[in-house]
């Protein structure tokens, strides 16, 4: 919590009060729906999460809405401070839900929603360069680009969908242990904790092959969450008089969340973001300068989302998180 706070503050004090409270004004009323924009957001992937987390069978599985809800804002405020982005909170939710469904459970849930919020984010990549190839006329190279990216995305959807027909952490375990200077520590671990990792196979392959309807829904919910991020640009957009339609939207946003997933080390994506945008911009006929505010705009917003999250985790007294209670 400490170190969330001192990186939160540090992010602050790095983009300037001055430079938060221009951009601001700069923005207008637009800022309000662009920080909406975001509950909505959060919102479905809070139902996504929820989809996955219950479980006919186990009735305590069935948690209020608003807990699923606090538990995806304060994880994604906590991935936001942490070097590598999407795990800094999943042990964080896994003890969170560990107090009502168990560890097994709790863990299995986490790691299939990371997965879902992955393989959303690669369906929705497909979509725009579908989209892409619709509405831009694009050079031979970008059309090569294209369509070598496409090709990938679908071979990683068959993977994704073979790990969830089988599972994947034995097979990770397994693979471990034949990597050079892990591979003591992985056996020692399979050796402890066999059942576990057969426990949490066996709950994502029932999340596809028996709960169907719940993972279809999930998949929906975490889609439409990735949609409606457009929302952020095109008001940033109107807000500075920029001529883009939620169209060029749809394909900025998930351009530039490709380009920023691939350097997925930085947090926030310090310095790769606005990259992205420019690329972006410019590939629809767009001013690249313009990537440079609306990722200013995009940094203020998570600013005040990961203080929302901090606060609420601080409000539900939440507990230190210890890597060794995971598994």
């Amino acid at each position: 919590m400490f170190l969330g706070v001192f990186t939160l503050g540090f992010m602050i004090y790095k983009l300037g009060f001055q430079e938060i409270w221009d951009n601001i004004e700069k923005t207008g009323g637009w800022f309000i729906p662009i920080i909406a924009s975001w509950l909505l957001i959060y919102i479905f992937n809070a139902l996504a999460f929820r989809q996955i987390i219950q479980e006919p069978a186990l009735p305590q599985s069935d948690l209020p809405f608003l807990t699923v809800l606090r538990l995806t804002v304060t994880g994604f405020a906590i991935n936001y401070v942490t070097p590598f982005v999407a795990l800094g909170g999943e042990p964080y939710r896994i003890l969170e839900l560990k107090k009502s469904v168990g560890i097994h459970k709790a863990t299995s849930s986490v790691l299939l929603y990371g997965m879902m919020h992955v393989f959303s984010h690669v369906i929705f990549w497909l979509l725009s360069i579908l989209l892409i190839l619709a509405v831009i006329k694009l050079d031979d190279m970008m059309l090569i680009g294209c369509i070598v990216a496409f090709i990938i995305g679908v071979l990683i959807v068959i993977w994704f969908l073979r790990v969830y027909k089988r599972g994947i952490t034995v097979s990770t375990f397994n693979f471990l242990q034949k990597v050079p200077f892990l591979k003591k520590h992985a056996v020692n671990f399979v050796k402890e904790k066999s059942a576990s990792l057969n426990e949490i196979d066996n709950q994502i392959r029932i999340l596809y092959s028996e709960r169907k309807s719940k993972f279809f829904r999930a998949l929906l919910f975490e889609i439409l969450a990735r949609i409606v991020t457009c929302a952020e640009i095109y008001f940033t957009a109107v807000a500075i008089n920029l001529d883009m339609s939620i169209t060029d939207a749809l394909i900025i946003s998930s351009a530039s969340s490709l380009f920023a997933n691939i350097i997925f080390f930085f947090p926030m994506q310090l310095g790769v973001r606005e990259g992205g945008l420019a690329l972006a911009l410019k590939g629809v006929g767009l001013p690249a300068e313009a990537g440079i505010f609306i990722g200013i705009i995009m940094r203020i917003r998570e600013i005040v989302w990961i203080a929302i999250g901090f606060v609420w985790m601080r409000l539900a007294r939440k507990s230190v998180i210890k890597p060794q209670d995971v598994f």
